[in-house]
């Protein structure tokens, strides 16, 4: 990359979380491997953010370069609306073996984002079928599950730049974050907020959306496996969905 490509960039390309007036400084990356991105000077960088998240095996892992060589050569990409394939009808296989009952159904999205927006449609869908009209969600502060319009309004309100959409997005519920740690003592005081909340407004919510396992923009923060189990069963006892 030249002096030209980079001034380019600041002047013509939006990159994320950054302003047009006065863009941050961008790190022009040549290759990657493994953990490492390789810039065009030849400086090495450990990708800690594993290319915000998505990146969980390295980069130019040899065996996934060869996968999608072979795929690249059969075909790219087709819609999948009315069209079906060998590739996702084996990755679908995979993943429904992989999952307990009752959960034996696959709907494939292409990002974070928009796969929070269609489990969220989901959930609406549902209590509209059955007559009830939910149109909450009830979620817990320090989350965060996207930058799309409706995953946004279950993201942590007064955190980062999504206290700027206060009075366009939805208004859901938020508990307060669990303080309890996966390898400490279990604090009962954890489920206090989210079962009054549930309980006021058991009638509004359409379901319940927590990151699974661990709170990761929000600190890394790895939830008690007790407080996971409250959870699920308040939500079963409740008849409220359950989104992680």
């Amino acid at each position: 990359m030249t002096t030209d490509d980079i001034a380019f960039d600041q002047r013509h390309i939006w990159h994320p979380y950054t302003s047009m007036t006065s863009p941050l400084p961008v790190y022009p990356v040549a290759s990657a491997e493994g953990c490492e991105l390789i810039l065009s000077d030849g400086r090495r960088l450990v990708d800690g953010m594993s290319s915000w998240w998505a990146a969980i095996h390295g980069y130019n892992h040899p065996q996934l370069n060869a996968a999608m060589k072979t795929q690249i050569d059969a075909m790219s990409h087709v819609m999948f609306g009315g069209i079906t394939h060998a590739p996702a009808i084996e990755l679908c296989r995979k993943l429904v073996a992989m999952t307990p009952q009752p959960l034996e159904c696959v709907f494939l999205a292409d990002s974070g984002s928009v796969a929070v927006e269609v489990a969220m449609k989901m959930a609406l869908q549902y209590w509209q079928a059955k007559g009830e009209a939910r149109q909450r969600f009830l979620t817990f502060r320090n989350g965060y599950h996207g930058d799309t319009f409706g995953a946004m309004s279950v993201c942590d309100p007064d955190n980062s730049m999504h206290s700027l959409w206060k009075g366009y997005l939805p208004e859901n519920l938020f508990a307060p974050a669990p303080q309890s740690r996966m390898d400490g003592e279990w604090d009962e005081r954890d489920m206090v907020g989210f079962a009054r909340l549930m309980a006021a407004h058991r009638h509004e919510i359409a379901a319940v959306i927590i990151e699974p396992i661990v709170q990761g923009a929000g600190g890394m923060r790895m939830y008690h496996p007790e407080w996971l189990k409250r959870i699920r069963k308040m939500c079963d006892r409740e008849g409220i969905l359950l989104i992680a």
